[in-house]
């Protein structure tokens, strides 16, 4: 018998222009799938993103704004004629079986390699090596330094952001998440070790959160500012570059704070990760919500029990799933009913065919 009634995740929630039957959202996920020469989705894509279309909201895998934004191979973009074709062809499907999809965005910068850009150099806020992995046809290579934009090129930069929100739009979808998590180029130029640029983009904190403001406003101008979300990971921790020391964090605090005054649909934030000897996830998202005053939708290593907590405390709109979501496609439908999760084979994660893919089935219900 579904426990519906009683569950926080199940139940419906507004995010600025978005109306969602639950709270129980989809995260985004590399699954290089995306094995042709155009780098365009496909009927596999859409056949995957329909089986979870009883999601509250399904977020796109990261898609590329433009070629030199590549640094996985078998990703899609949304740049060209034939991804937009292909993203409209997922978005009719996800529809047709109920369900709510947006498009997240991103570029990866400096953690690219000339492996991915037909040798050219890499972009990032300043010519420093993050000294990452990047994962390139012929297997993980070390980053390289890459080439710090010009002002004329991030300039070009905004101009790729804007088509691949049009594109988005043209695409069907029902709303655009802006990628500035993790290791990536928004979140490098947001990096006091990473950005040292002394024009617009850099030098004080306020300046590096300029790239992610104007691409807030590049893209809102395209969706309205209600269907446009923003994913960071205050708490990310990699290498030599991604400290989340108290300056950073700092930092941080700051930028939700600005990102308020923008009228989002919601922020997707990225807690801490367990162990990691920094703040616990609820002082984590006590922190967030004491600095945005937005719609919050929290990610990293929730489960039905801890998701159902953070909204009942007040401390999340939603809650995004990700690896749950690879081998449990029925994963609202589970959470009701008290199900099991099944495991997802993590061999198959990005190998590029239907096999732990579109093959996990649903859960029998009692």
């Amino acid at each position: 018998m579904s426990d519906t009634a009683s569950q926080p995740l199940l139940r419906p929630v507004r995010l600025g222009a978005l109306e969602l039957p639950n709270r129980v959202v989809m995260a985004p996920m590399t699954r290089a799938r995306a094995t042709n020469p155009e780098l365009a989705p496909t009927a596999l894509h859409a056949a995957y993103y329909t089986q979870r279309a009883s999601a509250g909201l399904i977020v796109s895998e990261g898609t590329w704004v433009g070629p030199d934004a590549i640094g996985y191979v078998h990703v899609p973009g949304i740049y060209t004629e034939a991804q937009t074709a292909g993203w409209a062809a997922v978005t009719d499907a996800v529809h047709a079986a109920g369900g709510r999809i947006v498009s997240q965005i991103g570029h990866l910068g400096a953690v690219s390699h000339p492996d991915h850009l037909d040798g050219r150099l890499p972009v990032g806020p300043s010519a420093v090596n993050p000294h990452e992995m990047s994962f390139t046809p012929d297997g993980p290579k070390e980053t390289v330094t890459p080439r710090a934009l010009t002002a004329a090129e991030i300039a070009a930069t905004l101009d790729d952001y804007r088509r691949a929100a049009e594109n988005a739009r043209r695409a069907g979808f029902d709303g655009l998440e802006i990628h500035a998590q993790g290791n990536q180029f928004i979140a490098q130029f947001l990096s006091p070790r990473l950005n040292r640029r002394t024009d617009a983009y850099g030098g004080s904190a306020e300046n590096r959160a300029r790239l992610l403001l104007d691409i807030v406003e590049t893209v809102t101008a395209v969706w309205g500012s209600g269907r446009v979300g923003v994913k960071l990971s205050p708490y990310w921790r990699s290498g030599t570059a991604f400290t989340a020391d108290d300056e950073v964090l700092a930092d941080y605090d700051q930028v939700l704070k600005r990102l308020g005054d923008c009228d989002l649909a919601y922020l997707h934030l990225v807690g801490p990760e367990a162990g990691a000897g920094v703040d616990d996830t609820l002082t984590a998202f006590s922190r967030f919500r004491a600095h945005y005053r937005g719609a919050v939708v929290a990610n990293l290593g929730f489960t039905r029990e801890s998701g159902n907590d953070l909204i009942a405390r007040g401390l999340a709109d939603a809650v995004s799933f990700g690896a749950p979501y690879i081998a449990n496609p029925d994963l609202v439908e589970r959470f009701g009913h008290g199900l099991p999760l099944a495991e997802g084979d993590r061999d198959t994660y990005y190998s590029g065919g239907e096999r732990g893919y579109t093959d996990y089935p649903a859960a029998g219900r009692p």
